[in-house]
């Protein structure tokens, strides 16, 4: 059994550091790298996307919401035209960087509330996988297991990667539990560890109408804002690895 660890990385921002990317990168298979539109500058997103490179990993842009303040977390009003746009300005300026330093973007993950509403609205999923398509049919779209973002992915000729969260709590309908509620965010690195162990095994288990069935995942992601996240990315390293 093989599965994909991503990070959410190159979120500082100016004088403000953010993660441990670096550390990160020496345990994880694919970045996703933010774009300057939720966190992250011209500076760090060359700087991370070299530190990857140099690093073998994956190379993913990490498009959010114009929300600096908020992280990207907080719900926008945008039209599918508008996202669409604000998504491949983003993809094409960490492409940028990724072409300068000799590698290739590989896949694209919308961040934080783009990526829930999306998820959840197909007009939004669509216009994220519409955007990913038009930068290039070769990138991978990723999106939570289940997902309007996988399905519009799917449906516009997109390789997709379905997304487990270990360090999350999720809704028996299978999507994550909002970090405003008790319980959302798991902060433990050994349950963080066992919860990807069950994800990569068995999937997202949905209960609905009485009935559960399962969702397999493709990739699993670590959160690099976490303060936990080194700690958290080596535990499901090592737990993952017994597995094999």
């Amino acid at each position: 059994m093989t599965i994909d660890i991503n990070c959410d990385m190159g979120e500082s921002y100016g004088a403000y550091r953010l993660g441990s990317d670096e550390a990160l990168l020496a345990l994880v298979t694919s970045a996703n790298i933010a774009c300057g539109f939720h966190a992250g500058d011209p500076q760090v997103m060359e700087a991370t996307v070299r530190q990857a490179a140099a690093a073998g990993v994956r190379i993913g842009a990490h498009p959010g919401y114009p929300d600096l303040q908020g992280f990207g977390r907080r719900n926008m009003d945008f039209s599918p035209a508008e996202v669409e746009a604000l998504v491949l300005y983003q993809v094409g300026a960490l492409a940028g960087f990724a072409r300068a330093a000799g590698v290739e973007l590989r896949h694209v993950k919308p961040h934080g509330a783009l990526y829930n509403q999306a998820a959840a609205d197909p007009s939004l999923a669509g216009a994220v996988a519409r955007a990913a398509r038009r930068f290039s049919r070769d990138l991978v779209l990723v999106g939570l297991a289940g997902s309007s973002l996988v399905a519009a992915g799917q449906e516009a000729g997109l390789a997709t990667w379905a997304e487990g969260f270990p360090e999350r709590a999720y809704n028996p309908d299978g999507s994550l539990r909002s970090r405003k509620l008790p319980g959302a965010v798991i902060h433990d690195p050994l349950e963080a560890a066992e919860n990807a162990a069950r994800l990569a095994a068995q999937g997202i288990t949905l209960t609905l109408g009485g009935e559960s069935r399962r969702l397999p995942v493709d990739t699993l992601c670590i959160h690099g804002d976490s303060p936990n996240a080194l700690a958290e990315a080596q535990a499901v390293r090592a737990r993952l690895l017994n597995m094999i």
